[in-house]
């Protein structure tokens, strides 16, 4: 109610706008290196990646204790390193779950997924790993893996992939996993009516993104939410749609970092425009669904906004944790419903977001 009033003045008084509403946050666990993602375990505490390759269980009370995950092709430099843990739909029964990674060495890397199961008992440990999916062709850099993953109601696995920073124009080539959206089974096949199965990529499943840090599918609406980095400026939140071309680098609202044009469109025939765009760029680094509306962690704007929808569009309905004055690299909702947001640094926290 508070909320709601908050905004009927400020339309009032301004036109459209967004208001900085506040909300609490509770510390679950301090002292985490760089924390990439969180996921909430049924039997209670919490899976938490750090970037550097440790998977940490969280306590409730805070209690930290590593849990032994064996990779060794893990490349972890810059941006590279161990990225988003999701738990299987029927977690509860099978203990399976799936790990996104940068693999490989300093000049010949990319994005990986394994799967495995977590043991039942602590200290727990992740056994029976399998490599489901590596991103080709292997690139030389430490920049922009994409990493982020979401299930769908099919029981396939969507995994995002970043462009390699330096490899942009691949994105547009359906002959290469840079820059795409890719879908497949739990067990790494390529499933039949993905798009493109004729071509040498054959999980692509969308295609033209930079760098996608939010994906998220939303069984009530049957649609897939995702954000990716701009440059400067043209971060975008997106619908995603099989066989779908979203633009990068051949339009985009942002311009490179020296100034130059990266394209003169920001739009084109049979590209999909983005649904909201943040210009300038407020790097989103993490996409949840909370009542309905979208929760967008940021790392350089610092802040977490929630999106809500109106009239079949995303609008802005306020600004949240500005006063934490801290980078946030996720947020998540978990099946108790609490809000959970990651902050993003060597002293990480993993906070509970508590909305008035």
């Amino acid at each position: 109610m508070k909320r709601a009033l908050k905004f009927l003045l400020c339309i009032a008084l301004y036109g459209v706008c967004a208001v900085a509403y506040s909300a609490e946050t509770r510390v679950i666990a301090e002292k985490l290196n760089f924390p990439w993602s969180v996921a909430e375990l049924p039997e209670g505490g919490y899976l938490v990646t750090e970037r550097g390759g440790k998977l940490v269980h969280v306590a409730e009370n805070g209690t930290k204790q590593a849990v032994t995950l064996s990779i060794p092709d893990l490349y972890a430099e810059a941006q590279a390193g161990l990225f988003e843990v999701l738990l299987s739909p029927d977690f509860s029964r099978s203990r399976e779950l799936v790990i996104s990674y940068s693999c490989g060495t300093k000049h010949a890397n990319n994005t990986c997924v394994i799967r495995g199961k977590l043991s039942l008992q602590q200290p727990y440990s992740v056994i029976e790993t399998q490599n489901i999916f590596t991103a080709l062709p292997k690139k030389d850099g430490a920049a922009h893996y994409g990493a982020r993953m979401t299930w769908l109601g099919d029981g396939t696995l969507l995994v995002a992939l970043g462009d390699g920073f330096v490899y942009r124009e691949q994105a547009q080539l359906l002959d290469s996993h840079l820059g795409k959206v890719v879908r497949i089974t739990r067990s790494g096949a390529t499933p039949e009516d993905n798009p493109y199965t004729h071509t040498k990529a054959p999980q692509i499943f969308s295609y033209g993104h930079r760098n996608v840090q939010g994906l998220i599918y939303d069984k009530d609406r049957d649609a897939i939410w995702q954000h990716e980095h701009g440059p400067r400026g043209g971060d975008e939140l997106n619908r995603i749609e099989k066989g779908a071309n979203y633009g990068w680098p051949i339009a985009t609202y942002g311009i490179d970092y020296t100034g130059a044009k990266v394209s003169p469109f920001v739009d084109l025939p049979g590209v999909k425009a983005p649904l909201y765009q943040w210009t300038p760029s407020l790097a989103p680094a993490g996409l949840a669904l909370y009542e309905g509306d979208l929760l967008v962690a940021h790392l350089a704007g610092k802040r977490l906004q929630r999106l809500q929808m109106t009239a079949g569009h995303w609008e802005l309905e306020g600004d949240y944790l500005q006063g934490l004055n801290q980078r946030l690299r996720a947020v998540y909702v978990g099946p108790s419903g609490r809000v959970l947001v990651l902050t993003d640094s060597n002293e990480g926290q993993l906070l509970e977001v508590i909305f008035e």
